[in-house]
């Protein structure tokens, strides 16, 4: 199942560590972003499997369970990500390409 298949990849994703969409969709050798974050945005297992540790390709935080600004949910992705010594400054993942895993 497509969305087991996400959850097996986020489950890589080391603490201290963020990937993207991109990445994901790569590693699992589809271009469906789209449907990495709907699994995301829906995932009952968090956060045993870090969707919060999913951002854009450019290292922004972007969303967070199905919220794009900067509300309550997004906030509470940063304080996670903080939490895991990830940090965040103007909407963005701090030394970005040395925090990024690749598969």
């Amino acid at each position: 199942m497509f969305a087991e298949k996400v959850h097996a990849f986020l489950r890589k994703v080391p603490k201290g560590k963020v990937t993207t969409y991109k990445e994901l969709a790569n590693a699992m050798g589809t271009r469906a972003y789209q449907a990495i974050g709907q699994v995301m945005r829906t995932n009952p297992y968090a956060p045993r499997v870090p969707c919060h540790r999913v951002v854009a390709s450019d290292g922004s935080i972007g969303g967070f369970r199905g919220e794009w600004q900067q509300g309550k949910e997004v906030m509470r992705k940063v304080v996670l990500l903080k939490r895991e010594g990830v940090t965040v400054k103007s909407g963005k993942v701090r030394d970005f390409e040395r925090k990024l895993c690749r598969f």
